[in-house]
This record gives structure tokens, C-alpha cells and sequence, in this order.
């Protein structure tokens, strides 16, 4: 029994068979992109905004990741991970950054900003993490005992055996990843998966910038947009799933109502 997930009791004869076609995310990755408007976004931020500090700000990274929340809630199926040649659904949805936190729907886009700065906080305060400990403890053996480590590690995660305590706050075990290049002038990029840990999808959030627009008359114009491209393991679900899952997530964040709905 993992602490992480449950089997998927029904799995279809197809995607039961692809891990074993597949044995490893990199050679079953898909990948998506997204241009996201910044217009229907300035509002919301700017009355949630009022009266917060100003180093406690709500950002579209913010934005992004409680976008990401909302469309695995409603697309359950994509939070879901394989490990062992076998398809799991994950218990609650966890997102990774800097951080590994875990989303719940109901939660208010404020309080979840507020948990994510806390946790940001004491990653940053320089204290030594229990995620540090345990790679140096790694980094201590030789390098062909290291390699044995590692292959042991994965030979025990495939078998459900990996202590929980190993599962639980290493943030390459979680539902999705996801870096921000725009925080520092890049623009999205295609990232691979990680074939250790269970991640089945990299999302990059690119630097807010100006693109060619068509407009609903025929004209062109051009807009204030960010890029999201993501790589996704096509053994957890189809890819036809992840593209309307991909449309949810696009439309929280043309709505802002969809985002304030839980902003408190």
C-alpha cells in the first residue's frame, strides 16, 4: 500500500499495456502550449492586492498555480501516476515549485498565497531541509554505492516498499511541476519529465509579452500575453483528455470569476 496512491481498480487493456511498452516517462511524453491574456487578470489582481504588503503580493504565477488546482479537481483523471508498470490515482493534489504544497479547491486564492509565501519563507530562511539532509546523506557514499542506492530506490518504489517518509516531502513526487522562467526575462520552454519520482506533468510559465491576435471581426491586432507549455506522460490518460483539461485551465484564467469565485 502506498501513501501516495491507490491502484486504478478498471484501467482499459490499452493503457494497461503502454508502461510495459513505455517503461519510462521520457519515452511517453506529449506536449501542449498555451498563450494566456493578461488583460482579464489586472483586475482581479489589483483589488485582491489592495491592503497586502507588498512582498506578499498575488502574482499570475499565483494565478497559474490555483488554475492548475482547479483543472485537476475537475479532470481527476490526469492526477493520476504510474510507478511499476502500474496506474495510480493520487491522494490529493500537490503541486511542486520551490515547494512541494498540496491544492485543495476550496481553499481561497489569498490563504493559498499566503501558505505558499509561508512555506517560500522557510525554504529560503537558509535552515537546512530534511529533502538536504537526506541528499547529502546520499552524496556521502561512493560513487558505485550511490548508483546501487538509487537503482534500490527505484526497485522499492516500483514495489510499494519506499518508506513513506521518502514520498512525503520530495517534491518530485507530486501531481504537477512547475517553474516560472518568466520570474527571471526567459520565455517557456519544453522541459523533459523526470523519470525518478512519480510528476507526470512539467508545466514552464513564461515572461509576460506582446503576440498577434486575430480579433472575433477579422482584425489584427496584438495583446499582453504569457506562454505555458507543458510536457505530459500519455500513460496516465490520453492526450485528448489533457487538451480539455488544458481549455479548463484557460478558461479560469480568461474568467476571473472562476479564480475570485474562491478568492474570499
Amino acid at each position: 500500500m502506498r501513501i501516495d496512491g491507490t491502484p486504478v481498480a478498471q484501467v482499459h487493456p490499452i493503457r494497461r499495456i503502454m508502461p510495459f511498452i513505455m517503461p519510462v516517462r521520457n519515452g511517453a511524453f506529449v506536449l501542449f502550449e498555451q498563450d494566456i491574456p493578461t488583460a482579464p487578470l489586472g483586475p482581479l489582481l489589483e483589488r485582491l492586492n489592495a491592503g497586502r504588503p507588498a512582498d506578499r503580493r498575488i502574482t499570475l504565477f499565483h494565478c497559474v498555480l490555483y488554475a492548475i488546482g482547479i483543472a485537476l479537481t475537475d479532470f481527476p483523471r490526469l492526477n493520476r501516476f504510474v510507478v511499476g508498470s502500474r496506474l495510480y490515482d493520487r491522494r490529493g493534489i500537490w503541486l511542486a515549485f520551490s515547494a512541494k504544497q498540496q491544492m485543495h479547491r476550496d481553499a481561497p486564492l489569498p490563504a493559498m498565497v499566503d501558505r505558499l509565501l509561508a512555506v517560500l519563507g522557510e525554504g529560503r530562511s537558509g535552515r537546512e531541509t530534511a529533502a538536504d539532509r537526506e541528499v547529502k546523506g546520499f552524496l556521502r557514499l561512493p560513487a558505485p554505492l550511490l548508483r546501487l542506492a538509487v537503482r534500490l530506490q527505484r526497485v522499492l518504489d516500483g514495489w510499494n516498499l519506499l518508506p513513506g517518509a521518502l514520498i512525503k516531502d520530495d517534491p518530485l513526487y507530486a501531481s504537477a511541476f512547475i517553474a516560472n522562467l518568466g520570474s527571471v526575462g526567459l520565455d517557456a520552454a519544453y522541459h523533459h519529465l523526470y523519470d525518478y519520482g512519480t510528476i507526470p506533468i512539467f508545466v514552464t510559465m513564461g515572461r509576460v509579452q506582446r503576440a498577434p491576435l486575430v480579433r472575433d471581426d477579422g482584425s489584427v491586432g496584438s495583446d499582453e500575453v504569457f506562454r505555458l507549455r507543458y510536457t505530459y506522460d500519455e500513460r496516465v490518460e490520453d492526450g485528448f483528455y489533457a487538451a480539455r483539461a488544458l481549455e479548463r485551465l484557460a478558461a479560469c484564467l480568461a474568467d476571473p470569476g472562476e479564480l475570485s469565485a474562491g478568492a474570499g
